[in-house]
């Protein structure tokens, strides 16, 4: 049957024109930030889901809002790291989060995080950021520490008859702004030389991973090692951190 170009479609029904505008609804998403944006969570969820891929985690205190939404839309944030072989590990009572690879024994699973390697005298600025966190809970105080009292925990490891100062405080100056890059120190508002050690090291370095590190440290300090030429380290299990060069 030919149609002449007179002819027309008959006019929807109510129903149709009712389906026809929820489609076209649905194809309109209003999540959508962007020109051609396809996403379909809020702009405050994605926000989130950014902050724990880049890492090392949604702390809570300091990241208000965040947190809030990172509460509110935790199941569609699961949803979307389980895609990417992630799952999300949250301590409601330190009010932080973060991101863990997945374990699966029967599958190959690509791993999307990177871990932070760290040199010896990072990895000894740690452990003293994580007792002192320790220390500070046991007294009900917030955990804060100074430039210089992690200058001189560091000092102790300078090897005997050390010829190049300069070259080791440089060191322990790195170690620090790691630490910093890192988010595991925060600076005090107003104090340029006091930092507030973050919870996070709570669940990144457990108790007796902290024993343990703390007397292989010591037994190296008391052979006398030179921390130069020990191997590097990385941060234990949860502690993989998206997008941190390995220096």
């Amino acid at each position: 049957m030919n149609y002449s170009t007179n002819d027309s479609y008959p006019a929807e029904t109510p129903l149709e024109s009712e389906l026809l505008a929820t489609v076209q609804n649905d194809n309109t998403s209003d999540s959508a930030v962007f020109p051609g944006d396809l996403g379909c969570i809020p702009h405050e969820t994605r926000r989130v889901l950014v902050q724990l891929l880049l890492g090392p985690a949604v702390d809570g205190r300091r990241q208000g809002n965040l947190w809030a939404v990172l509460l509110r839309d935790e199941p569609v944030l699961r949803e979307r790291l389980h895609e990417l072989f992630l799952e999300l590990v949250i301590d409601h009572d330190q009010k932080v989060a973060f991101t863990r690879q997945v374990v699966a024994e029967d599958i190959e699973i690509p791993v999307l995080l990177r871990r932070a390697h760290l040199t010896f005298l990072e990895s000894v600025l740690i452990l003293f950021l994580r007792q002192r966190l320790t220390q500070a809970d046991t007294h009900g105080d917030r955990a804060v520490v100074s430039w210089l009292e992690m200058v001189e925990h560091l000092s102790v490891y300078e090897r005997t008859g050390n010829a190049d100062h300069a070259r080791f405080d440089k060191q322990c100056q790195s170690a620090i702004e790691k630490a910093k890059k890192l988010s595991l120190i925060q600076k005090l508002r107003g104090a340029d030389d006091r930092f507030e050690v973050s919870p996070t090291l709570k669940l990144l370095f457990p108790a007796e991973e902290i024993q343990a590190l703390t007397r292989t440290y010591q037994g190296l300090l008391h052979q006398g090692h030179d921390v130069e030429a020990e191997p590097t380290n990385e941060l234990p299990g949860e502690a993989e951190v998206q997008g941190e060069d390995d220096e």
